[in-house]
């Protein structure tokens, strides 16, 4: 039986208005913001884009665009039209935004964005998408130390199960403090500074309830059990390459978790042994800094790396299957939750849009 393949139905190139944005912010190595969001009959795709302290919306059409092909089979855009372009009213932060996630509410016109700044302050807004006014209602958390000090990266991510759930990562301050809308619930202490971190989807030895955390954090995975206080609630440390630095990690809604970083390379555990099932060298030639699992098909990866190139393949295989690139520093790197759309946010303003389907 031949394995299937994923290949581009589309790739899009649509361009930031210069009116509503015309130099972003440099932020970080991490490219932690941008948020895309396919609206139901999947005609248009929405970008939140963050930059400074305040969220930009781009409403892009997905009508109409071909796959054509360049040297070394790198994909060619097409040019989309940009619908409308708004600032986001509810992200009132004081210092630069650093993460912008975005997790479904309850029906099918409801979106939750959260954004977290430098400090760890978190705002997360209800958006209502079916009506002209998105905000619903939104609430705002500051940090545990009340913003003293320096700073610094700082990540977010909701709990793919319950939605009311959030995690803060704050690099300088080697914190991660989850939240149930906005109590705090626990903070874990990383040994190192942590650069990437997510929710793992689901794992056998937790019943689906996502209580288990993969943060990078230097050379090392660690996984921390939110329900366990033994040893500040890590229950498991995975070394890499000493003087390797992990800038990214994903996991998969099947259980597996992926890593990459200065090494080039994407390594795949399994969570219930802590053991590599794949490694996948060469896919980037410079480092890794965005991973992602392909909604589509979860034998593939997307690897992002920092020569403004994107690459799908199959990552057990070690097998390329298409890429493109941006034509400048990716500011952000985000998939649509539960379909094919993978966007790229580049320095330029331009956004990078690749629509993949089964063969």
């Amino acid at each position: 039986m031949r394995p299937t393949m994923l290949a581009p139905r589309s790739l899009r190139k649509a361009s930031v208005p210069p009116a509503l944005l015309s130099d972003p912010t440099p932020g970080s190595l991490q490219p932690t913001r941008l948020a895309v969001h396919v609206n139901g009959a999947g005609s248009s795709c929405s970008a939140y884009l963050a930059s400074g302290c305040r969220v930009y919306k781009i409403e892009i059409s997905m009508d109409g665009a071909m796959v054509s092909k360049g040297k070394e089979s790198l994909l060619i855009p097409d040019n989309a039209q940009v619908i409308s372009s708004s600032v986001v009213d509810r992200c009132p932060h004081r210092s630069e935004i650093q993460s912008v996630a975005l997790a479904e509410g309850e029906g099918d016109s409801c979106l939750i964005l959260g954004t977290v700044d430098s400090y760890g302050h978190l705002i997360v807004s209800r958006l209502n998408i079916a009506a002209d006014d998105i905000d619903r209602t939104s609430y705002a958390v500051p940090p545990r130390d009340c913003g003293v000090g320096e700073g610094s990266w700082a990540g977010i991510c909701f709990s793919p199960m319950q939605q009311s759930t959030v995690a803060v990562a704050r690099q300088l301050c080697k914190s991660i403090d989850i939240y149930d809308q906005d109590i705090h619930v626990r903070s874990l202490r990383t040994l190192w500074y942590p650069s990437s971190f997510s929710f793992v989807h689901c794992s056998p030895q937790v019943n689906e309830s996502s209580s288990l955390l993969a943060i990078a954090e230097g050379s090392q995975l660690s996984i921390w059990d939110l329900r366990m206080n033994n040893n500040g609630g890590c229950v498991q440390r995975i070394s890499g390459s000493i003087g390797d630095t992990i800038y990214s990690v994903c996991s998969s809604p099947s259980g597996p978790i992926a890593i990459g970083g200065t090494d080039r390379a994407v390594t795949i555990y399994d969570p219930r042994r802590w053991s590599a099932l794949s490694r996948w060298v060469g896919c980037s030639k410079y480092e890794i800094t965005g991973l992602s699992f392909s909604s589509v098909d979860q034998s593939f990866i997307y690897v992002q790396g920092v020569d403004y190139e994107i690459t799908c393949g199959r990552w057990k295989e070690s097998e390329r299957a298409f890429s493109f690139r941006g034509d400048s520093n990716w500011l952000g790197f985000s998939k649509c939750a539960n379909t094919g759309v993978v966007a790229g946010w580049c320095e330029s303003g331009s956004i990078f849009i690749v629509d993949a389907m089964q063969l």
